[in-house]
């Protein structure tokens, strides 16, 4: 049910996405504008991932996740009747702060998941968002031959189709969230630091366990992204890809990590274990993304592109797997929103500098900056720990 509600959230967002430069420039929007509509989405899930985390810490991930489907559907909202450059603006920051639920959803797998299932079950999760990435664009595509508002209207109809779902037909992970506010928890916990305590020690205490999973997952993303924000760029200008065609690349690789963290990823880690599934990821990522510029040709590029999509798909959700096992389970919820909110903070960053390097440096220099970053990430996953043991209370606090 959750993949479900995961996958038709993920539709709606990615139908919008691929058209919101189309619809700026209608607009009379600058570049520079556009580059920052983009950013928008994640600087405000930077700002709200967090505060999902501990709601959903305090009062269960079901509201959480329901609250954050309404919020993106009212940003679709704002996308369909968008008029002035600055409501397209203000939808994106919307459907951010909706989209902040990603760590709660992470964090539901860990409520209800056992701790040997969790980088599988976060596989399949994933595997449904990427099958949304992979089929929305073309949706998107088709439904602006209804009228330019009919791309926004059916993603925000989407939305509250979910809110309705969700609501009828997912259940709490942890019913015991069920309680009143201001009564004391009744199963075994710890004191529930403030947010920025837990931000706090990822910054100040990078080499902690938790902590350098969390960087790990960040710098990662910030490789991933910074190929993702040039990659249109660099097709068009080295292989002639037009808007027309892009949409191809997509569905190539959408489908490859479908398959991978759906069918492939259980079995590798039955065989290796999360921490070596991770390392593996990280690997294959740095190859693919320092990859890209080499080939010459369509299919050339195709073999190595690949490998951008399986690095991904093994490297993201064995470490957030890593962070459910290590984290205290009374603010799961919160670490989860955190590690979302440091991935944002990537999300933002490498669109911006990759695009400066494309136009400054080469077309080719954030693809080996991108692969020397998350080579980088290897180094970190080799230091991790590889006992994939979940957190245990301690018994005087059990007692207690």
């Amino acid at each position: 049910m959750l993949m479900a509600t995961a996958f038709v959230d993920m539709v709606g967002g990615s139908m919008i996405f691929p058209l919101l430069p189309f619809y700026a420039l209608k607009l009379n929007a600058d570049p520079w504008l556009i580059g920052w509509m983009i950013a928008a989405f994640w600087i405000a899930q930077l700002a709200s991932a967090p505060l999902w985390g501990r709601v959903s810490d305090r009062y269960g991930r079901r509201p959480a996740l329901l609250a954050g489907l309404a919020a993106s559907a009212a940003g679709f909202l704002v996308f369909a009747f968008a008029v002035e450059a600055w409501m397209l603006l203000l939808s994106r920051l919307v459907q951010g702060a909706g989209g902040g639920t990603t760590g709660v959803a992470q964090a539901y797998v860990g409520d209800a998941v056992e701790p040997k299932d969790r980088a599988k079950a976060l596989g399949w999760l994933s595997a449904a968002t990427s099958a949304g990435v992979m089929i929305g664009p073309a949706i998107g595509s088709l439904a602006t031959t209804l009228g330019s508002a009919a791309p926004g209207l059916i993603a925000a109809g989407l939305c509250l189709l979910n809110v309705f779902y969700a609501w009828r037909w997912l259940p709490e992970s942890a019913p015991h969230r069920r309680h009143n506010p201001g009564a004391k928890q009744a199963d075994p916990s710890g004191p529930r630091r403030p947010v920025r305590a837990v931000v706090w020690e990822v910054i100040a205490s990078p080499r902690g366990d938790v902590p350098r999973l969390v960087w790990i997952y960040t710098m990662g993303m910030l490789g991933f992204m910074s190929m993702i924000g040039v990659l249109a760029l660099y097709l068009e200008r080295a292989f002639g890809v037009t808007e027309q065609t892009i949409g191809l690349f997509f569905v190539y690789t959408g489908a490859l990590s479908v398959v991978m963290r759906a069918v492939i990823l259980g079995k590798l880690v039955e065989r290796f274990g999360e921490t070596g599934v991770m390392r593996m990821g990280a690997t294959l990522l740095a190859l693919g993304l320092m990859g890209i510029p080499l080939p010459h040709t369509i299919l050339g590029l195709a073999a190595v592109i690949a490998l951008v999509p399986i690095g991904t798909a093994l490297l993201f959700p064995a470490t957030s797997a890593l962070v459910t096992h290590r984290a205290p389970p009374w603010e799961l919820g919160q670490v989860m929103g955190v590690q979302q909110a440091f991935g944002s903070v990537a999300r933002v960053a490498g669109p911006i500098w990759a695009t400066a390097a494309f136009q400054a440096l080469g077309i080719d220099v954030p693809f080996y900056v991108s692969g020397a970053v998350v080579c980088l990430v290897l180094l970190l996953a080799l230091r991790v720990k590889p006992s994939d043991v979940a957190f245990q209370v301690e018994p005087t606090k059990a007692a207690g």
